[in-house]
């Protein structure tokens, strides 16, 4: 796969990803941990049945031994776990771009993650880039918390996921290109450790047959397609590059809730988006300058 056409994959994953936030504003009787639990459960399924027809239909009985012993997929399906748990609790809790917003700290963690743990030398561009995203990302959290918002336990709850999704990149970074180590079962491991844990907090189970649609396709298109797609792509693109990229969900998700559902972001935040954006844009085409080659390949 070319650089280039891993970009475009990455930016198709952040626009799957982008959907939650509107999709929860249609459930009727849903909330919380219910919330979490069967959008979990749903993508558990879903990657039950997907893995075996990536992998062949005895990918489970292969892989089920090695995954017991496996220090690298155990650590990142707990990263997986956190992020999905987490996620859902904050959305509901709170606004789609409170929480996006706080997620959009990823970048920088990731950064300096990649930095400490895997010694990478990251070009200026990058570091510019992330600086300028972070500083439009701050911008947005500053004026929220100065409206009094009330948003502190939601927007605290959301800070797990750019914490668990640097240690998750990082992890699947330093792994790329080993062959005797498969991370896919790691996005289903997580899957099933967020629906096991939140399961005795959902119960009784309130959720409409209409709100078990919308978490199903949740489950399916948000999280298990699109997870399974960013753990390919990480052989591809760099730890840094993928959670620049991602970016592109806060963009999108606080967009889709503006216009679908009426959650307005304020003049603050739409400043703070295209601080963002242009970042974004900016390391992309420097980075198309650098290395032309890799850019045009097909």
């Amino acid at each position: 796969m070319s650089h280039r056409r891993a970009v475009w994959l990455m930016l198709l994953v952040t626009l799957m990803w982008s959907s939650a936030g509107v999709v929860s504003r249609q459930l009727e009787s849903a909330r919380g941990f219910e919330v979490t639990f069967w959008r979990s459960a749903f993508n558990a399924l879903a990657l039950t049945v997907l893995l075996p027809m990536l992998r062949g239909a005895d990918y489970w009985r292969r892989t089920w031994p090695r995954l017991k012993r496996s220090p690298a997929v155990l650590g990142s399906g707990l990263c997986w776990a956190v992020m999905y748990t987490a996620f859902m609790l904050a959305i509901t809790m709170t606004g789609v771009a409170n929480v996006l917003v706080t997620m959009a700290l990823g970048p920088l963690l990731t950064a300096l993650f990649a930095r400490i743990f895997l010694r990478q030398k990251l070009p200026p561009r990058t570091w510019c880039a992330i600086w300028v995203a972070s500083a439009g990302i701050a911008w947005m959290f500053g004026h929220e918390m100065s409206a009094g918002a009330g948003a502190w336990v939601g927007m605290g709850v959301a800070l797990a996921v750019p914490v668990a999704a640097a240690s998750n990149w990082t992890l699947l970074q330093a792994r790329a290109g080993d062959g005797e180590v498969d991370l896919l079962p790691a996005v289903w491991l997580g899957a099933a450790l967020s629906a096991l844990i939140t399961l005795p907090m959902a119960w009784p189970f309130s959720a409409s047959w209409r709100d078990l649609g919308w978490l199903a396709g949740l489950g399916i298109f948000q999280l298990a397609l699109p997870c399974l797609l960013v753990v390919r792509l990480t052989e591809i693109l760099s730890a840094t590059e993928v959670a620049l990229l991602g970016l592109m969900e806060v963009l999108l998700g606080v967009l889709w809730a503006w216009l679908l559902v009426g959650e307005r972001p304020s003049s603050a935040a739409l400043l703070g988006g295209v601080m963002v954006l242009a970042a974004l844009i900016g390391n992309e085409l420097l980075g198309a300058v650098g290395r032309p080659g890799r850019y045009l390949e097909k």
